[in-house]
């Protein structure tokens, strides 16, 4: 259908979303098994990059297992991110993504991530000073604007194209709103109608279901949709998706064998990865995903969020699948 550098996308793709804290290498994993076609990892911090910042070269690690993968990083001085362009071209991801997106306070305030959206002449031009310095395709994922009053993302995704982009991915939300209200795939539809826009065009914003990803598809005629939020203890997303495009059928939900299963994998590869404090601390923002609509769970879900011992960890997780056996998962 459509390529973005050397890597073809035969058919419709789907993207996990760059999240801070959720889309490391043991989340990813998950979700390329199940049935993502790119990845990219968690936003990384130019000025941590060029500094070796711990923290920040360590989001850089990538695996055979998870290609193709974007990089995604961000920041607002030119310098910085011509630098730390050449740190991820030796990381050899398959393509290079710049955050003009993130709606968090101390990014905006700093005139990256979605801050930029207040200087649309400056994210051009840094946009262009970043694909002039690396090999690798730059691709870009922004909002629609500022706020309701600043939406101009047709002309933004005309100037990124012009300056070199290979791709550009479109929250359907404004800055403003933060993730409040529903997205508004109306504007992404605009860009991607545009004549005068030859790149591909992937919508994000509130994908949460089969026939969601289907109605969208189909309505707003993007290139491919990007998931974030909805895959949060839910790498089976992708799967169900896809098995609803080729089918029109809906799959049964995981099971609660299968949803143990995967918190005990992300868990384990997540000790692997970060170190034990590390990894049991940054594993309790998923258990309450995995284990949503349990009844009684709570039990369960206040030691997961307070136990330090990984062996204790893994037991309450054979527990779950002992106690809800036989309960049926609801979708």
């Amino acid at each position: 259908m459509f390529s973005i550098g050397e890597v073809k996308f035969e058919e419709f793709p789907f993207f996990l979303a760059p999240m801070e804290d959720v889309s490391d290498p043991p989340f990813r994993a998950l979700c390329k098994r199940e049935g993502c076609d790119m990845m990219y990892t968690e936003f990384i911090s130019v000025e941590g990059l060029i500094r070796d910042a711990h923290k920040s070269v360590q989001k850089l690690d990538i695996y055979d297992e998870e290609r193709p993968i974007g990089i995604q990083i961000f920041g607002a001085q030119l310098d910085s991110m011509r630098r730390a362009a050449e740190i991820v071209e030796e990381a050899q991801p398959e393509v290079l993504d710049i955050n003009f997106g993130c709606p968090v306070k101390k990014v905006v305030c700093k005139m990256a991530g979605a801050g930029i959206l207040q200087d649309i002449p400056r994210m051009v031009s840094l946009t262009e000073a970043i694909v002039k310095s690396t090999n690798l395709p730059v691709t870009v994922k922004t909002r629609l604007g500022w706020d309701d009053n600043t939406i101009k993302i047709s002309e933004v995704a005309e100037r990124l194209q012009d300056v070199g982009i290979k791709a550009l991915s479109i929250h359907g939300r404004t800055r403003k709103q933060m993730y409040k209200g529903e997205a508004d795939w109306s504007y992404i539809q605009e860009v991607k109608e545009n004549p005068r826009v030859h790149i591909p065009i992937i919508g994000n914003g509130d994908i949460d279901s089969p026939e969601k990803a289907m109605l969208y598809k189909n309505k707003y005629g993007v290139d491919g949709i990007m998931i974030g939020r909805a895959s949060i203890g839910n790498p089976w997303i992708f799967r169900e998706i896809k098995h609803y495009f080729r089918t029109g059928e809906l799959l049964a939900p995981p099971t609660i064998e299968e949803k143990v299963e995967a918190a005990r994998e992300h868990l384990n590869r997540s000790l692997e990865w970060k170190g034990e404090k590390l990894g049991v601390l940054e594993m309790r923002r998923h258990y309450s995903n995995y284990f949503r609509g349990l009844p009684q769970i709570k039990s369960y879900r206040s030691i997961l969020v307070t136990e330090h011992s990984p062996e204790t960890l893994f037991a309450t997780l054979d527990e779950i699948a002992h106690r809800y056996a036989d309960t049926e998962v609801l979708a």
